[in-house]
């Protein structure tokens, strides 16, 4: 069996080439230094004719970190329609013409759905039925990503979609929250540094174990029929949670060292977290570890050297600001 995967050097891309390598699967990797370039119809058309691949994974995609710099939106908005809406157009288009038996998914996203804004402090839960509303340059390209897939499933395609809510590991880049706490435990633990700055302790997500998450694409196309499916833990945890057990994990308390600096975001999202009750049903996908088991994952992965039982961390101390200085109430 022979699988193309786009965005393959990313966290996702790395972690299912690995995955389909193990199963004795030929992977055809796609990155951004190629062999291709997903933007381009004639180049995947010919990629596709030459491989003729049993299956299509289209997880590349142009995304911002709400802790990174802000970006030129007008080049933003474009490059992320070439790569979040078109390529899907390209390669289901190639498969078409090449006789369509080649099994297609589009990693989608949860910012498809947007937020609450009737009631922003709400935690809102979100299946396959819920109204595509999103809020973002990323939210609407993906939605339309989505929308492609859903007519290209009309025309005959086995082409599939997983709306994916946040996914870790320890290949995430430094500047997302997740990667950038579990860095700085493993810092301060080995003296290296004293402080973290957040954006926001009450900002969090549905988090899951991105490990977790390709498989749960492979599951998806091994199904008879195509369809759309959240793939999520159904858990939201905030970033003082999040704080609290790798701190906790590491034998450290996160108020010692935690300080929010809310002027490092550029943008803040509402609560959501993700019903993945169709996927369950129908693949009998599961995760493989809980929230702390996942955070203890990532800080093995960055050394730190963990203790056996570090407790119920508390995540209920809120940064105070007195007198010009910070500190932890």
């Amino acid at each position: 069996m022979t699988a193309i995967v786009t965005g393959a050097g990313g966290q996702d891309g790395t972690l299912l080439t690995e995955l389909l390598a193990a199963r004795g699967e030929t992977v055809v990797g796609i990155g951004r230094r190629g062999p291709i370039d997903v933007t381009s119809a004639g180049q995947v058309a010919a990629l596709v004719a030459e491989v003729r691949p049993s299956r299509v994974y289209l997880l590349a995609a142009v995304q911002h970190s709400s802790q990174g710099a802000p970006a030129d939106p007008v080049r933003l908005a474009h490059e992320s329609h070439l790569v979040n809406t078109m390529q899907v157009h390209h390669f289901a288009d190639a498969i078409l013409a090449g006789g369509g038996e080649t099994r297609l998914f589009y990693a989608c996203s949860s910012h498809v759905f947007g937020a609450n804004t009737a009631v922003p402090e709400a935690i809102t839960t979100y299946d396959e039925d819920a109204a595509l509303r999103p809020q973002s340059i990323y939210g609407v390209t993906k939605a339309a990503g989505l929308l492609a897939c859903r007519a290209y499933r009309a025309r005959g395609l086995f082409a599939s979609a997983g709306i994916l809510f946040n996914h870790e590991s320890h290949l995430r880049p430094v500047e997302f929250v997740t990667r950038k706490v579990v860095r700085a435990v493993a810092a301060i633990q080995r003296g290296d540094a004293d402080e973290l700055v957040v954006g926001d302790l009450e900002a969090g997500a549905d988090w899951g174990y991105a490990p977790d998450y390709v498989r749960a694409m492979t599951l998806v196309l091994d199904l008879d029929a195509p369809d759309e499916f959240v793939v999520a833990t159904g858990t939201h945890h905030t970033v003082a949670q999040l704080c609290a057990y790798a701190f906790a994990a590491a034998g450290l308390d996160w108020r010692r060292h935690v300080r929010e600096e809310p002027s490092l975001l550029t943008r803040r999202r509402g609560p959501v977290v993700g019903d993945a009750r169709r996927l369950r049903e129908r693949t009998g996908w599961t995760p493989s570890v809980d929230f702390p088991g996942m955070v203890r994952a990532l800080l093995r992965a960055e050394g730190a050297e963990l203790i056996d039982h570090p407790g119920a961390p508390t995540a209920r101390a809120r940064p105070v600001r007195t007198g010009g200085t910070e500190g932890f109430a």
